[in-house]
């Protein structure tokens, strides 16, 4: 299955396929006419997967750099060492730079590709469900602050993105779960369709037959919003729905409690549920996005008081001109920017 992404100069394909990471050398070449490689990975990814990369690409030049795992590394602090690994392999701006991992690689070496030498062409091989069907296409990277998740960053497409279903098969539960938060959130803000495949099953393993189908889905939604919206002050901010408490959560945590799609999961119920005591959502809908959280084993509260997580919510990316737009939604399936402020969230008590 291939899509494209289409924005002018910056356009580029997207492949789902399984087993495709065994032969991505063909289809890198496909873009990509250097003599240079460099593959960025983490300490969890690159000794199930690298050898496998390495042995598509042996008609390259190709240096790998292996960083630890975890949020925790998507931070300035890690990007020097990214840097030097770049100059010390001589990587130029007419060589290639390949993220293989799940999100946090992706940002992470995204950002560090659109940086490094004011801009080097990079390939995403996402390897997490949550990196498939959201991370690794749209063209967003950055870093964290110690003040909150993703306030540092560029708008850096890359050349290509290679998705094969087939490696989620080692990942551990947790990791599909955490996926799962933004799959829902796809069905939530655009296909009720979606929403309702997802209903249908009473585990991930019954839905597994579809997932290949499930992240085309995914994919493809994300793909037209931000062709119509390639930098986030539109329509593109409607995939942030449960974001603006998700990230919050996160950084009052350290990133190292919830994982995204757990605070996703727990921003897209709790921030429903409001809307609808607002009457700005129709009754029900946050009932049936916990039914499917608990099908899906994400949670759906982090017991904290709103109070705790006001101040980093008035940093969200998503603050314009003074209002602080909140994704909501009139009904599974069609979302909309509701421009409100903090105190929207005044009597929500604890979430």
């Amino acid at each position: 299955m291939e899509l494209t992404v289409n924005l002018g100069k910056n356009s580029y394909p997207i492949l789902i396929k399984n087993g495709i990471l065994s032969h991505a050398g063909e289809w890198i070449a496909k873009v990509f006419t250097g003599k240079k490689i460099m593959i960025i990975s983490d300490d969890h990814v690159f000794p199930i997967y690298g050898n496998t990369l390495l042995a598509t690409l042996s008609d390259y030049e190709c240096h790998s750099l292996v960083l630890p795992h975890g949020e925790t590394i998507k931070s300035f602090q890690t990007l020097p060492s990214i840097y030097a690994a770049l100059l010390d392999a001589k990587i130029s701006r007419s060589d290639l730079v390949i993220a293989l991992g799940g999100g946090v690689i992706g940002d992470l070496v995204g950002f560090a590709a659109a940086s490094y030498l004011r801009g080097v062409r990079f390939i995403q091989i996402p390897t997490t469900l949550l990196a498939q069907v959201d991370s690794s296409v749209g063209g967003k990277v950055a870093v964290d602050l110690p003040q909150g998740k993703n306030l540092v960053g560029a708008f850096y497409h890359p050349k290509m993105v290679l998705i094969d279903p087939d490696v989620l098969d080692t990942l551990p539960a947790h990791f599909i779960s955490d996926g799962m938060g933004e799959v829902i959130k796809y069905g939530c803000i655009k296909d009720a369709a979606l929403f309702e495949t997802l209903m249908s099953c009473s585990s991930f393993e019954e839905l597994k037959p579809q997932l290949a189908s499930v992240i085309l889905r995914c994919v493809d939604i994300k793909r037209v919003v931000v062709e119509a919206d390639p930098y986030d002050t539109g329509e593109r901010m409607l995939l942030n729905f449960g974001h603006t408490l998700a990230h919050t959560i996160e950084q009052h945590y350290h990133y190292e409690r919830e994982s995204h799609g757990e605070a996703v999961a727990i921003g897209m119920y709790q921030i429903c549920r409001i809307a609808e005591a607002k009457g700005l959502t129709a009754s029900g809908c946050a009932a049936s996005i916990k039914k499917a959280l608990d099908i899906y084993g994400l949670p759906h509260t982090c017991g904290l008081p709103i109070e705790t997580l006001k101040n980093a919510m008035t940093l969200d990316k998503k603050n314009l001109n003074g209002n602080l737009n909140v994704i909501l939604l009139h009904e599974i399936g069609k979302s909309y920017i509701y421009p409100t402020e903090i105190q929207f969230f005044k009597e929500a008590g604890g979430i």
